[in-house]
């Protein structure tokens, strides 16, 4: 009776867990963002990047850095190099079988002569026997990191889907400001030639002579500017596709021609869901509470378990010409730590520490991702009428230029007023390509910090998760 109650007592133990209950922590961040968003439309997470970007030659070049990032690459194999330790994790669970030869020699207890014996058969070597789910709180664990890597991955895919796309449109913006710059070039090369020859009969002042040269000087260094800025550009292009783009390479479009889909940011709890990087720091934390009930269970006996099994012999030949016997060993073991001088103390603290620490992480993953996603909502409302304010200066300043054309030409405005007018004019447009480019590069951020940009397919998805 006693036996049976032990056994069963036993077996209740073996059932169940130290790892503490897992509860996710509260948001520490308002339940609302603070700026407005569309109400209607596709969720970013949901909304693959292959239908919100439309420009073929962008999708292209995401497909080429989806296929050959070198970044991306290290994080599909750090996937697999997680799923590796998980597989080492589950193994340490089941006992190892190897096939071994023994040897011993010892005095024989009845006589005291020195007696020789050899064994070889199927042997198992210091099994743990996981009553108290030490083991099983490691494999557990084990499974976290690798979710967590795998969402790391995503994480690496989403913000390289918007850093090519940010990269493709700066190089955009670089062709429309280079074909800006050589214009205006153009123009004021030709007002310097014409004031010169009225300088020289005359006609103008060096005043007004000086005042072209430079105008016309500073066109050469814009051009030098944007002409390096483009190069730059191009090389991080080439870098995120993991290939060489040529140096003539042209994105076939316009600035105004662009168009980029408006997703709903919804609440901060769904963005939560969204984005891979929140989902690697909670796998993360559920791991370091996996750790905490490994670290009890050190605390408890460990039961480990040697044995063997096969042919028996006190000669060497004896084994493999039938003289042996069959024979087998059963060596159980149970340590129970008494004095450790306070290593799995500091062992449990340590884990319970590592718990905090992931913590604090997870919630910062929390507050950093509502930043993102705030700042890309208050950057869509001021650049909108930036935007539109920036059009108007553009179009007065042109008006303007043109005006100033007319007076000069008619001998009423001095080349003072007209070559002012050019001035203003490339400036104003300069701003308004450029306003343009950060309206459509926080769209991308946007996008992302709503969590989308990823596909399972998109990268090769790598081996399937093991089971919790």
């Amino acid at each position: 009776m006693r036996k049976t109650a032990l056994a069963a007592a036993v077996l209740a133990l073996a059932g169940c867990s130290f790892i503490p209950e897992y509860q996710r922590p509260d948001a520490p961040v308002p339940g609302a963002f603070p700026y407005a968003s569309a109400t209607e439309g596709t969720p970013a997470a949901a909304l693959d990047w292959q239908a919100f970007f439309a420009d073929a030659r962008l999708k292209q070049l995401i497909g080429a850095a989806l296929a050959n990032n070198r970044d991306l690459r290290v994080a599909l194999l750090n996937v697999e190099q997680a799923r590796a330790q998980y597989d080492i994790r589950r193994a340490d669970l089941y006992p190892t079988v190897g096939v071994g030869v023994n040897a011993s020699r010892a005095p024989n207890p009845s006589n005291g002569e020195q007696s020789t014996s050899f064994q070889a058969g199927f042997s198992v070597s210091a099994w743990e026997i996981d009553l108290w789910g030490r083991l099983r709180a490691l494999s557990e664990a084990a499974v976290d990191q690798f979710l967590a890597t795998d969402e790391g991955r995503k994480a690496a895919q989403v913000t390289l889907v918007s850093s090519v796309a940010n990269a493709w449109l700066s190089l955009v913006a670089d062709e429309e400001l280079l074909a800006l710059t050589r214009q205006t070039l153009q123009t004021r090369e030709e007002s310097l030639r014409l004031v010169k020859l009225r300088f020289d009969n005359g006609v103008s002042s060096e005043l007004d002579f000086r005042l072209a040269e430079s105008l016309a000087y500073a066109a050469r260094v814009s051009l030098a500017q944007q002409e390096r800025q483009r190069a730059l550009d191009l090389n991080t292009l080439g870098l995120l596709t993991g290939q060489t783009l040529p140096v003539d390479y042209g994105t076939g479009t316009t600035m105004a021609a662009i168009t980029l889909p408006d997703v709903p940011a919804g609440l901060p709890s769904d963005v939560l869901v969204a984005r891979p990087d929140v989902r690697q720091a909670e796998n993360l934390l559920q791991a370091a509470n996996a750790n905490i009930g490994a670290a009890r269970a050190a605390f408890l006996p460990r039961i480990s378990l040697t044995a063997s099994v096969g042919r028996a012999s006190t000669q060497l030949s004896g084994l493999f010409d039938g003289g042996g016997k069959w024979a087998y060993t059963v060596a159980p073991s149970l340590l129970l730590p008494i004095f450790d001088f306070g290593r799995n103390e500091a062992g449990l603290q340590s884990a319970r520490v590592q718990r905090d620490i992931a913590i604090a992480q997870y919630e910062r993953s929390i507050q950093q991702a509502f930043k993102e996603v705030a700042d890309a909502l208050a950057g869509r409302a001021t650049l909108t009428t930036q935007l539109a304010a920036q059009d108007r200066v553009a179009e007065a300043e042109s008006v303007r230029m043109r005006l100033s054309q007319l007076r000069y030409d008619a001998g009423v405005a001095s080349s003072l007023d007209l070559l002012d007018a050019q001035r203003s004019f490339f400036t104003a447009r300069q701003a308004q390509i450029q306003t343009r480019l950060a309206g459509l590069q926080n769209q991308v951020l946007l996008y992302r910090a709503l969590g989308g940009g990823w596909t399972e397919t998109a990268a090769g998805a790598p081996a399937s998760a093991p089971a919790k």
